[in-house]
């Protein structure tokens, strides 16, 4: 009998980089595609990035290149928490605390990646169309992954993520909001239906698409102020201008505006709730039509004229508020506005409020609360990082992009993606995001806070000392805008 020798298989190993805890065989990757087995020792994937104080000359998006090993300064350079790996379990000190000498002063950052539950995005969507009712669910793939907030001036608000629909609901649910919220950060565009309203197609900082159709313009103001705004340039061209808007609809003959430039009356009457002199609200329903009603005619929301102030030839301009819809009437012998051909005189009006316009955009925020375990990376007793930061002693940061901090309680912050590097974000399939993290602040006030100072090591040191595969660094040029706000290293703005 002839034996056979078995060809031993080289043993996986178990990531503890998220509480998954992976087996990893050798050549391959984890459920995250973030960590990978490299001949039996753990790599990451992902390079660190790190940013460069390099405006460019032009809006463009992030520029990445391979680091080539020049020598790096804190006054052009950021250490970014890209691809720089987490903490977890919690106990031991962040991937890299990094010292560095910013116009004199000592500095020390903090660099790490948060695995994020408490996390989610607002999103501002800039239409004037009705995308759905307050509090109606917002679904991708069929689950519900959030809800309509408020609207504000020109936008529609979102709220998606949060911990409940992450870990909260159905598997399924879970895993379609981490992988729409991811999407979302890292700049991607994504579907989402809206309960009852509209359906969407929406990426960070490009013009969403609403129910088929892209919008171009935000709208310059609701109907009062839009009347307000162009009453001067309207007198003498028409006796009667009707902004028609979802919220309040503007009358120039009654509106204070009209009043105050000798606006004579022109016996008018709207279908609404009248509010003060020339504001109505409720004119109709909400909707995609004219100023974000339900409208395609905009006479529906005129009532008879008044004959005693009303009389034939009287001329009527009809706009919404962006200038998409126009239209333009004369009363007939009977007093009923009868539509005729635009007037020339009347073209440059309308294109000015269309040129008053932003462009339509939408726009992520990430929001996110750095929590007991995240901070214990910073230093051993968690509290002294938040009081810190609440006292502005340290700078957080988000990729290197700026973060709003909320008041009161914890570590609560919103930032822009959009300036971000590129692909910032990541998962774990807990479901959770991981995001990028940094906090900065002047090396005495590190000591003071009881940081990890046996594990701060000078910015050059900390790139001499990364493993992983070839290529683990990239530069990335930050971004016009980001260029206007504060370099992540000045110390100027610390206490």
């Amino acid at each position: 009998m002839t034996s056979t020798k078995r060809t031993q298989r080289p043993e996986k190993i178990r990531c503890d980089a998220c509480p998954v805890m992976c087996y990893i065989a050798d050549g391959r990757a984890g459920a995250c595609d973030r960590y990978a087995n490299q001949g039996g020792a753990l790599v990451r994937l992902d390079p660190l990035t790190i940013l460069e104080n390099k405006p460019q000359a032009d809006l463009v998006p992030f520029l990445d290149r391979e680091w080539e090993g020049e020598l790096l300064t804190g006054d052009d350079m950021f250490v970014t928490a890209v691809g720089s790996g987490t903490t977890y379990p919690d106990y031991k000190p962040a991937p890299f605390i990094v010292a560095s000498t910013v116009q004199g002063a000592d500095m020390i950052t903090v660099v790490t990646e948060g695995i994020f539950s408490y996390c989610g995005a607002k999103v501002k969507i800039d239409t004037d169309r009705h995308v759905g009712d307050e509090c109606a669910a917002v679904r991708a793939e069929g689950e519900v992954i959030g809800h309509v907030t408020i609207s504000e001036y020109g936008s529609q608000m979102l709220s998606l993520g949060g911990v409940h629909h992450l870990t909260g609901g159905s598997k399924k649910e879970g895993r379609v909001t981490c992988a729409t919220l991811l999407a979302l950060c890292n700049g991607e565009e994504v579907t989402l239906d809206i309960d009852g309203g509209a359906e969407m197609q929406i990426s960070a900082g490009a013009a969403p698409v609403i129910n088929g159709q892209r919008e171009e313009r935000m709208r310059v103001g609701c109907g009062s102020a839009t009347v307000g705004m162009f009453a001067a340039q309207w007198k003498g061209l028409v006796d009667e201008v009707v902004v028609v808007d979802d919220h309040i609809t503007g009358v120039m003959s009654e509106h204070q505006a009209g009043k105050v430039i000798g606006w004579e009356p022109s016996g008018i009457r709207i279908k609404g709730r009248r509010s003060t002199p020339g504001r109505y609200f409720q004119v109709a329903q909400p909707g995609t039509g004219w100023g974000g009603t339900d409208l395609t005619d905009p006479l529906t929301i005129l009532d008879t004229w008044k004959p005693a102030q009303a009389r034939p030839g009287l001329s009527l301009l009809m706009v919404s508020t962006t200038g998409e819809h126009a239209a333009y009437y004369e009363l007939d012998q009977d007093l009923t506005p009868v539509q005729k051909d635009m007037p020339a005189r009347l073209l440059p009006s309308v294109q000015r409020i269309e040129e008053n316009c932003e462009p339509a955009l939408a726009s992520v925020l990430f929001m996110a609360g750095a929590g007991g375990s995240l901070r214990s990376g910073v230093t051993e007793n968690p509290v002294g990082l938040t009081r810190s930061v609440q006292s502005a002693l340290t700078r957080v940061t988000v990729g290197g992009a700026p973060v709003m901090m909320w008041p009161g309680g914890g570590i609560t912050f919103m930032a822009d993606v959009t300036q971000m590097p590129k692909n910032a974000f990541g998962y774990v399939p807990t479901p959770a995001l991981v995001a990028p993290i940094e906090f900065t602040m002047r090396a005495a006030d590190y000591a003071a806070l009881g940081g990890h100072m046996d594990h701060v090591v000078p910015l050059s040191e900390a790139l001499k000392g990364m493993t992983g595969p070839q290529n683990d660094h990239r530069l990335a040029g930050r971004r016009s805008e980001a260029s206007k706000t504060l370099w992540p290293l000045q110390p100027k703005a610390l206490k």
